[in-house]
């Protein structure tokens, strides 16, 4: 019992963690998500380091992981073998992008924004749920 208590208030403070530094790097700022993927328009090219801190901070934890047998607070850890590129991970990237390019929220700042009240957000987090739904009911080859 312990070990999930702890397990749910640490899980709980990293997800806050996680969205501060949404927050303080503005990834929960459409504009700023939209100014950067504009390369012929109102180009902002800060989210590079952004990006390349999150690339470094993800290799970081690849590598710590690799050497586990066990997730962090306990059970199985599962970390995915497949390393071709299919044909639904192609159509599944294009949809996020088109959808991150559209709305300039991807899932997790989104978020943070429907907490500080856009409702934009609100509206994009309806329509992935609704796709999530459909995806769920028509692909049932694909694992959840």
């Amino acid at each position: 019992m312990m070990k999930k208590h702890f397990s749910f208030y640490s899980q709980y403070l990293i997800g806050v963690l996680f969205g501060f530094g949404l927050i303080i790097s503005s990834m929960s700022n459409p504009q700023k998500i939209l100014n950067f993927l504009d390369i012929t328009g109102n180009w902002d090219p800060s989210l590079i380091f952004v990006m390349g801190g999150a690339i470094l901070v993800g290799l970081g934890g690849f590598y710590l992981v690799s050497k586990r047998t066990e997730a962090f607070f306990g059970g199985a850890l599962h970390i995915p073998t497949r390393r071709d590129i299919s044909k639904p991970l192609v159509i599944g990237g294009l949809i996020f992008g088109a959808g991150w390019g559209m709305a300039g929220f991807c899932p997790g700042p989104a978020i943070v924004a429907l907490g500080a009240g856009h409702l934009k957000a609100l509206v994009f987090i309806l329509a992935m749920l609704a796709g999530m739904s459909i995806c769920n009911r028509f692909f049932t080859g694909h694992k959840k």
